[in-house]
């Protein structure tokens, strides 16, 4: 947003955006207040429903395009999970799907006009990504017991960096959810901020079209970073679920 300043020039607060807000007045918010990111996390379900159970109800022959996308969104995840961590891998694809379904919905759902994009805070992607973290490392030790501990032991290298390579092995993976999670959250948190600082600029006669052209250009990159980072998070998703049903070097 852009306002005028003192010294009649623009302000700019293109960090305005992120701010969690309470949905119905005040501005305290608790554990239980329903929030604008609140609203469109649950917009972001309404949507995977209407997408992958409305939208696929009929089963007809010559799909809808509703019907298309989610048949095409369910065979890439399918593929993907398969591809990564094999057919032992398949039975947690539920979980997996459902990871790339609310965090690319939530994705483009922000890039509506006055929209709020969930993923674009660390308090999310946060949960997300520890969530996965747990589920990988409890299945880990369920699976394998203490041979899941072989994760951390390259028994390819020489013995005496082993060691080593373990003590950065284990810092390596409990780093997991802060790289996993902060990846998300940075990417959709720049894009957005970047097509509010031009948007602002576009209040200034002179340089308008060229602000225009940029928001544009940068709706677009946005709309492929959105798919992107859904794709990442979950691909690392399944690289993490391979390690755990597979922890030997």
């Amino acid at each position: 947003m852009a306002e005028p300043a003192e010294d009649g020039g623009l302000v700019f607060h293109p960090m305005d955006q992120f701010i969690v807000k309470p949905l119905f007045g005040g501005t305290e918010v608790g554990m239980f207040t329903i929030t604008n990111s609140t609203l469109w996390m649950a917009i972001t379900v309404l949507c995977i429903i209407g997408l992958l159970v409305l939208g696929t109800r009929r089963r007809q022959i010559i799909p809808t395009r509703m019907q298309s996308i989610g048949e095409l969104a369910y065979g890439f995840i399918y593929k993907m999970v398969e591809d990564v961590t094999g057919k032992e891998g398949l039975k947690y694809f539920p979980y997996i799907m459902t990871l790339f379904m609310f965090i690319v919905c939530a994705n483009f759902a922000g890039l509506l006009p006055t929209a709020f994009t969930p993923t674009s805070h660390i308090a999310v992607t946060g949960v997300l990504a520890m969530g996965v973290f747990l589920t990988v490392t409890v299945l880990g030790f369920v699976k394998n017991g203490a041979g899941f501990l072989g994760l951390f032991w390259v028994s390819s290298a020489p013995l005496a960096l082993r060691p080593v390579l373990a003590i950065i092995e284990i810092i390596s993976y409990f780093v997991r959810p802060v790289s996993h999670s902060i990846r998300l959250a940075g990417n959709m948190m720049a894009g957005h901020a970047v097509i509010k600082v031009f948007a602002g600029f576009a209040a200034i006669t002179a340089i308008a079209p060229l602000s225009i052209l940029a928001i544009t250009a940068m709706y677009g990159l946005e709309i492929l970073v959105s798919f992107i980072q859904a794709y990442v998070f979950t691909i690392l998703t399944c690289v993490y679920l391979k390690d755990a049903l597979h922890p030997h070097h």
